[in-house]
């Protein structure tokens, strides 16, 4: 699975857009070192690192998230899922927030990053629902792991990490219980936007120059990212129980986090487009990520959290 690293593994998170409110954010990727001691270093700093993003994204995006349970509660209806499979968990929002909406359920966390689920496993325990959680270390786009036979499959921004979502679409089409839901959320882009258009310093147009260069990234690097996934349910023979979208426009007062969330996330968009952005735009970046600038995104009262994600629930006909 996506392990929130533009592999083609598939965590996240959940992460997320995010979650993996998350889609993975850029500038994760896993250093490519000869030495596999070196390697392993840099994955577990990487993960790491990419944790701490994620949880920002979770806490910050968390009314959005339970907004999104809370209508998945309404469509499960009296057919409450006792057995749900997390596909691409990261370090568990999406794991935790489905745990308390369905207080019978257990949950199957996959994600291709130990980092990760070590960290789900000590917050399962720290919740008291350690019986209730199993963690599964594997690459999805590799051999699949045994995953029992789900209710329910969420994946929350992990299939376009995926070398191949329509042979994932085909795997879980053929472990999902009949009558079971498969839930997929899909962010319109890579990551959240803060700033209005004039945020200084430097020129007008910052942060939309940033997400052009993103997506030129994306196209080269996540090429299945903005696919249309309602015809490649439909095309692994999901039938589309329900889609919606979702635009979170979230203005002051923000969530404790915001702060914090917009640093780590402009901080990743700096190290990413080091070579694709402009001297004045890196040295713009480099003033509201500077922690005790006069410029930092922490000390701004304008900031914003910006963002869109689809979600499809379907079912096998």
């Amino acid at each position: 699975m996506a392990n929130h690293s533009h592999h083609a593994h598939a965590s996240h998170s959940g992460h997320a857009p995010a979650d993996h409110t998350h889609g993975t954010p850029p500038g994760a990727g896993h250093a490519g070192h000869d030495d596999t001691e070196n390697t392993e270093n840099t994955r577990d700093t990487d993960d790491a690192a990419l944790a701490e993003h994620l949880d920002l994204s979770a806490e910050v995006l968390r009314a959005h998230r339970d907004e999104v349970v809370g209508w998945l509660d309404e469509l499960v209806g009296d057919r409450r899922p006792h057995r749900i499979l997390d596909v691409g968990s990261g370090t568990g929002s999406g794991t935790f927030t489905l745990l308390r909406q369905f207080t019978g359920a257990h949950v199957t966390a996959v994600d291709s990053s130990p980092t990760m689920l070590h960290i789900l496993r000590e917050r399962a325990r720290a919740h008291g629902m350690a019986d209730r959680v199993h963690t599964v270390q594997a690459d999805l786009d590799e051999t699949w792991p045994s995953v029992g036979t789900p209710d329910l499959v969420w994946a929350s921004a992990s299939l376009h990490h995926l070398g191949d979502p329509d042979r994932a679409l085909a795997e879980l089409s053929s472990v999902l219980r009949p009558g079971g839901l498969l839930v997929v959320t899909e962010a319109d882009s890579f990551l959240p936007r803060f700033l209005p258009d004039d945020a200084g310093p430097g020129a007008p147009g910052l942060e939309a120059r940033c997400h052009a260069a993103l997506a030129e990234f994306q196209a080269q690097h996540v090429p299945e990212m903005g696919s249309d996934w309602g015809a490649r349910l439909a095309g692994a023979g999901f039938a589309i129980r329900a889609e919606r979208p979702f635009v979170i426009d979230l203005a002051p007062p923000l969530p404790e986090a915001a702060g914090r969330f917009a640093l780590a996330t402009l901080g990743r968009i700096r190290s990413a487009l080091d070579e694709q952005l402009s001297v004045e735009d890196l040295t713009a970046l480099d003033a509201l990520t500077d922690e005790n600038g006069p410029d930092s995104v922490l000390n701004r009262p304008d900031l914003t959290v910006r963002t869109a994600r689809t979600v499809w629930v379907a079912t096998l006909p």
